[in-house]
């Protein structure tokens, strides 16, 4: 039979060995750990390159996108715009000759009209200056100047003081 020492030897070594077995367990552990640690960290940046590439290429696509939306609303609003300078223009030149209609109806002249009538005017007045200029006679002998007599001073008298 086993006596109480050897019991109590047999269980501290029992426990010495689990104690090394949890000590071992956690080595290896912790190794494994590491080695799928590394594997993890590297798979991870794999996956995060991966990521990246895609969300590049997707916003890729979609700034090509937007760009082609943009020139489409620019070209639009330009289109959009003449077809305004258009509608402007024909309303300015309807209600430019509907000005021009009421003038002539209370007898304002038109532009060329007046400029017509300012040349005539012009014209006129050259040809009545020319009528109205006198011819000029031959020149005659200057006549001889007489002799001009120097002006003596003036005797200015003053008038006596009075008293005082």
């Amino acid at each position: 039979m086993t006596t109480k020492k050897q019991t109590d030897k047999d269980f501290k070594e029992e426990i010495k060995a689990n104690a090394e077995k949890v000590w071992m367990a956690g080595l290896g552990a912790l190794a494994t750990a590491e080695e799928e640690g590394g594997k993890l960290f590297r798979g991870l940046v794999k996956k995060g390159e991966s990521f990246e590439k895609k969300g590049l290429a997707q916003l890729d696509k979609l700034k090509s996108k937007v760009e082609d939306v943009a020139e489409t609303a620019r070209d639009r609003a330009e289109e959009a715009w003449g077809k305004a300078e258009d509608k402007v223009e024909g309303v300015q030149d309807r209600l430019d000759d509907r000005v021009a209609g009421v003038l002539r109806k209370i007898g304002v002249p038109s532009k060329n009209e007046i400029a017509t009538l300012t040349r005539r005017v012009e014209e006129l007045t050259l040809l009545v200056e020319k009528k109205l200029k006198p011819t000029r006679p031959a020149k005659r002998a200057a006549a001889p100047k007489k002799a001009t007599r120097k002006a003596t001073a003036k005797r200015q008298t003053t008038a006596p003081r009075r008293a005082r």
